[in-house]
């Protein structure tokens, strides 16, 4: 059915303008784009925007994956599905439902022999994927499961044939996804219509940062219907009747006779800190709620944070890139504190949120995977569209922050699990003060960030940049690989890389302090954020690592990965200098870079921007440009500040069309990795020709301009930080291949300038932009984008 719903999509243009102009953003998102070979939690349709309760198909999340971070979950192009798992973050995932028609069996059973197990084949065109909903029937067993979401209940309703062995299979106790291996697990029934319990996890990202931490999954299930009986067992022992079970392995299936076209409903009320709180969640949220009456409620939440920005225009293919993105966005990251505020601290207790004068809780707790490279994308996004759920954001950091006294850039229920080993939350939380969000601790999340940039005394890793004493010390990180893939208070094998990103980083908290009055600070940081220039080698004009002791390092081969650079090249990285681009710009030599940056981009669209067609997260990681990964997602917008701005949008406008794809496999890339919306997020920014390659770091941010994709573009801003009501963007003389700004004008003015301030947004306001099929060498030069020093 998916299929069928994008071919009607894709040919909207023949049902005529009255047809297109009645589809709402939330009809152009498919949840499926993408979905060959991604992360646990991309897929997960039937939820709210950044709520607890993520629920999707499953075709391989019983695999679980060997380093905690391999794609599994749900494929596009798979046949089968092995269960609906309520629980999809980073590093966590689980208590997963399958009803089954027939002999119980015990294991899943692989892809390539379904039968073996009691996963079933589905068909696509059963299979419905929306924002807030899904739906599919279980070929070889004739049910129809159904998938829908409160903010922290899932919805699961079964549509069962007539059959005396109609089953609920509750799969609590094993691996899913990137949740670790189990250490425990507990199911138990009421004996009328209750099934409640919990899952205790080891994430391999827990262990390797935290050893000895866990992750807890708690639920509270209501069933419509009492099953006749109950039979517990472990994964591949024996079955046997009784109302409770307890260890890892530990599954349950509830037993019915059903009618033809039967249903049975099951809402699970979830939490990661107890069952009582799990129950609380469900009586709160869902007690008398039908699963009708839910799935209108998440619509109607999908149809009003998707309509924020509306596009007109352009053609429906980018419309559902754009709309997808987005939904991307909203989905990333999910809550974990509870409906009373209750959430899981680092050190495995239990706190609680303060609360306001209404008795609710001042504000969410979420779990997060990395913001390596987020605030190219995501917090440039929310400033200008979601500003109420990132004020929630840095609130929510500063929860670990005072528990255990370190940010963490990447947190799995307030355990640390970072994914790349650094820590770039000081920009995000620079990004949200100097956007004019004030909804959160400023003084502490200042401090927080300080020692951030700078502390080195007792710092854990999981809070990473375990090298930024060598930083502060000597400017830059040495070379030093007695790690493997590690860092240490030595050095790193990612020296170059984390020297780059702790001066950005460094940049970012300067600025912070200057608003702030903070002089001695502003100068020390400020002095710090030149250390890349201490690894800019002369002669070839490129960052290059040094080793302990000063040297440059030899056999050096700008394409080479993994040797100083993490994720990424010298190629690449040379240009990850986003705070003060004009410094490197200079050193280079302006044609040089320009001439250099454009012939990076040529040889690049050979491959498709990145890896090619190959299906594999680190595919294009030796090519000089990588749009498949965070470090090279500044690099089209820098055209901006060395006085080609027409080239950012003739190079924007082609990664946004080759690059990114409307089919499971041709979404982001080839099988590349979209982290929690990161990939999304710089398309939806692109699209509307807004970005910023200082990730709102300076003191007055700008947005640099590049070729919008559609006619018009409305931007709904919120008074959390905008005086204004909307922002709009206006385009004549658009098309597929005329995407190059000949003149510009905001509010009736004209602006000679490629870039606008972000205060000048939130005012409100039109900005014009004139297009055409040939550069304008001259328009957008007058000055190059602001930034302060």
């Amino acid at each position: 059915m998916i299929r069928k719903y994008i071919w009607v999509v894709l040919c909207i243009g023949l049902l005529g303008q009255s047809r297109a102009e009645s589809l709402k953003p939330i009809d152009y998102v498919n949840p499926n784009i993408g979905s060959v070979h991604s992360r646990w939690f991309f897929y997960t349709p039937a939820a709210e925007p950044f709520g607890m309760a993520k629920l999707g198909a499953s075709t391989n999340g019983s695999y679980g994956n060997v380093q905690g971070w391999e794609a599994v979950g749900y494929e596009d192009g798979h046949t089968s599905i092995d269960g609906f798992p309520c629980f999809h973050e980073f590093q966590v995932g689980g208590v997963v439902l399958m009803p089954v028609v027939g002999a119980l069996k015990t294991n899943p059973g692989k892809l390539e022999n379904p039968e073996e197990g009691y996963r079933s084949r589905f068909d696509k065109a059963t299979e419905k994927a929306r924002p807030g909903y899904y739906s599919v029937v279980l070929k070889d067993y004739d049910v129809q499961a159904e998938l829908t979401a409160t903010t922290r209940v899932g919805f699961q309703r079964y549509t069962f044939p007539a059959s005396d062995m109609s089953r609920i299979v509750f799969d609590i106790g094993n691996r899913f996804g990137e949740s670790g291996a189990v250490r425990n697990a507990y199911v138990k029934w009421d004996g009328k219509d209750v099934v409640e319990g919990y899952v205790i996890t080891e994430p391999e990202y827990v262990k390797k940062y935290q050893a000895g931490a866990t992750v807890n999954m708690y639920f509270y299930a209501r069933l419509s219907r009492t099953p006749e009986s109950v039979d517990v067992f472990y994964r591949d022992g024996e079955i046997r009747q009784a109302a409770e079970i307890e260890g890892a392995g530990a599954g349950m299936s509830l037993n019915y006779k059903t009618k033809a076209g039967e249903v049975i409903d099951v809402k699970i009320g979830l939490s990661y800190t107890s069952v009582e709180n799990a129950k609380l969640n469900f009586e709160t949220e869902a007690a008398g709620l039908s699963f009708e009456r839910a799935l209108k409620k998440v619509t109607a939440k999908w149809e009003e944070n998707l309509g924020r920005i509306s596009v007109s225009g352009g053609t429906n293919e980018s419309k559902i890139k754009f709309y997808t993105g987005l939904y991307h966005v909203l989905l990333g990251r999910g809550i974990v504190s509870d409906i009373n505020g209750a959430y899981p601290r680092n050190d495995g207790t239990v706190g609680q949120i303060e609360k306001d004068r209404h008795g609710n809780p001042k504000h969410n707790h979420y779990n997060t995977d990395a913001v390596w490279g987020a605030y190219w994308n995501l917090t440039p996004l929310w400033a200008l569209a979601f500003p109420e759920y990132y004020n929630d954001f840095i609130s929510s950091q500063l929860l670990v922050y005072e528990d255990a006294g370190w940010l963490g850039d990447g947190i799995a229920c307030s355990k640390y699990v970072s994914g790349v080993g650094t820590n770039m939350m000081s920009i995000a939380f620079a990004g949200a003060y100097q956007s004019g969000l004030r909804g959160f601790d400023v003084e502490k999340a200042y401090q927080a960030a300080l020692k951030n940039e700078l502390g080195s005394e007792g710092r854990i890793e999981g809070a990473g940049k375990m090298d930024v004493n060598q930083f502060v010390k000597l400017g830059y990180v040495p070379y030093e690989n007695s790690y493997h893939f590690g860092t240490h208070p030595g050095g790193s094998t990612f020296s170059a890389s984390h020297t780059l990103e702790y001066s950005f980083s460094a940049y970012a908290v300067s600025q912070w302090a200057k608003a702030l009055g903070k002089q001695e600070d502003y100068l020390r940081l400020k002095e710090l954020s030149k250390g890349w220039e201490k690894l800019f080698d002369p002669e070839c004009k490129m960052i290059r690592p040094r080793v302990v002791g000063g040297a440059f390092i030899d056999k050096f081969d700008p394409l080479e990965s993994w040797r100083g650079f993490q994720e990424g090249n010298a190629m690449q990285y040379t240009f990850f200098v986003p705070q003060d681009p004009q410094s490197l710009i200079r050193k280079v030599g302006k044609d040089e870079f320009n001439n250099r940056l454009d012939s990076i981009f040529t040889v690049a669209r050979q491959t498709i921007f990145g890896g090619g067609k190959v299906v594999n997260a680190f595919s294009g990681l030796q090519s000089p440009y990588n749009h498949g990964n965070q470090p090279s997602l500044h690099i089209s917008w820098l055209f901006n500040f060395s006085g080609k701005p027409y080239l950012t949008q003739k190079w924007t406008r082609l990664i946004c069309d080759e690059f990114y794809g409307v089919s499971g496999e041709h979404g982001y890339g080839y099988g590349q990795d979209e982290d929690q919306g990161q990939l999304g997020a710089w398309y939806v920014m692109t699209a509307m020709g807004l970005f910023d390659v200082q990730g709102g770091a300076t003191v007055h941010p700008t947005y640099q301009l590049g070729s919008p994709l559609f006619d018009r573009i409305e931007i709904r801003l919120s008074p959390v930080n905008a005086s204004g009501r909307k922002f709009v963007i206006e385009t004549t003389g658009n098309g597929p291949d005329a995407y190059y700004v000949q003149s510009a004008s905001l509010n009736g003015k004209d602006l000679d300038n490629c870039w606008i301030y972000r205060e000048d947004i939130y005012k409100g306001g039109v900005l014009k932009l004139k297009m055409g099929r040939q550069p304008a060498e001259t328009w957008g030069v007058k000055e190059p984008p602001y930034y302060a020093q």
